[in-house]
């Protein structure tokens, strides 16, 4: 299986980077190690694999700047040093791209870029222009003014979702870690078919003073990606011919390879972009029927319901134990939700006989997450009866 994925003709991949592989040991910039990477670059597109970069570091290279030797924990200082240090950045990129005949294109992009359906295609449509025109899009979190993603946010997620957006084969994400590790062995784990709560519990946070998330981000980007038909390869940043692996000649790191069912563009974006505000709670009952008959949810199984959404609204679906297993697009404002929860179906035709939907949630409005209940079957009843 590894062999398979990795013998295909990738017609795009992205490549995240660390701010760690950026910069030196004195927090500047490290221009060969930027200029080794764009001659990888630069093989790719003479093969014609599209390349996007998610270039972290700004926000290290404004440290250093303006003489911070450690980051900064006030939001307006952190700003100013992403302020600061993106410019830098995206100058460095396109300098070490010159010798080679690329343009580079600076994408700054926040959650609130994605999230709503307009700005997110928006987004989409220029990514794919620029991939036309031959440029090669560098993308970051727009950290100077963004101020939820500098303090929670990541590149490694964002280069997942990125990967997901432009529909990439293949993403990298490389920093100075070698893959994921048995932190009992310590041995490289070489390919992860399924990300499990034993792969999980492999994973850990970072002490880097100029960097956030840490091995935990990274498996979390590595599910997201699969989840929407990308293969994932963790792995250090140092190997100078790091894009060749993509052939399947030399891979080192650890490779998470897709699932078989991907998710479409739609609920890719229900389950990955947009970040719900509000949520529904519902019975053991409706928990099985929309996880494992596949049906719509109806409002008989609606229990409670929180938080801020209206008609239209993405929300969160949460079973008995207060567990987010799905998200859909809701089809009752809070007041209507309010009205009609518990009533069935036949109810709701007399109640509200205008109405063009009573589904609370329709089945193509709505994406199971990763981690659904598990309900079981009859057969696997019987065999242990027996």
């Amino acid at each position: 299986m590894p062999e398979e994925f990795l013998a295909r003709s990738f017609r795009r991949i992205v490549v995240k980077l660390g701010t760690g592989i950026l910069t030196d040991a004195e927090g500047g910039v490290d221009r060969a190690r930027i200029s080794s990477i764009c001659r990888e670059v630069d093989d790719a597109r003479k093969a014609g694999v599209d390349v996007c970069v998610v270039s972290s570091g700004a926000v290290g290279l404004g440290m250093k700047h303006l003489g911070f030797s450690r980051r900064p924990t006030d939001l307006p200082t952190l700003q100013s040093c992403a302020a600061v240090g993106q410019s830098i950045l995206t100058q460095t990129w396109q300098e070490c791209m010159d010798p080679f005949g690329h343009k580079v294109a600076q994408i700054l992009l926040t959650r609130e870029d994605l999230r709503g359906r307009r700005r997110h295609v928006a987004v989409k449509d220029t990514m794919e222009r620029l991939f036309a025109l031959g440029v090669v899009p560098i993308v970051n979190e727009n950290d100077c003014l963004s101020t939820e993603e500098i303090r929670f946010g990541d590149n490694d997620v964002l280069s997942a979702l990125v990967s997901s957006l432009i529909k990439a084969d293949l993403l990298f994400i490389l920093s100075t870690a070698p893959g994921l590790l048995n932190l009992d062995t310590g041995e490289l784990q070489p390919v992860i078919r399924s990300i499990t709560p034993e792969i999980e519990a492999m994973a850990r946070g970072t002490n880097s003073p100029t960097a956030v998330g840490g091995m935990v981000t990274k498996i979390r980007a590595a599910r997201i990606a699969n989840r929407s038909g990308c293969g994932v390869i963790i792995g250090s940043g140092t190997n100078p011919k790091l894009l060749r692996r993509f052939s399947g000649t030399d891979v080192s790191g650890t490779l998470f390879l897709p699932g078989e069912e991907t998710l479409t563009s739609r609920k890719r974006w229900l389950a990955f972009f947009d970040r719900p505000t509000g949520w529904i709670q519902i019975d053991a009952g409706a928990t099985e029927a929309v996880c494992e008959k596949g049906t719509s949810l109806l409002a008989s199984g609606v229990t409670s319901c929180g938080g801020k959404f209206e008609e239209g609204s993405v929300i969160e679906i949460r079973d008995e134990d207060d567990h987010t297993f799905a998200h859909g697009v809701i089809a009752y404002s809070p007041e209507e939700l309010n009205q009609v929860s518990g009533r069935r179906s036949e109810e709701l035709r007399e109640l509200l006989p205008d109405r063009k939907q009573y589904e609370v949630v329709h089945r193509n409005e709505l994406v199971l997450l990763d981690e659904v209940p598990h309900f079981q079957s009859e057969s696997e009843s019987e065999t242990e009866s027996t």
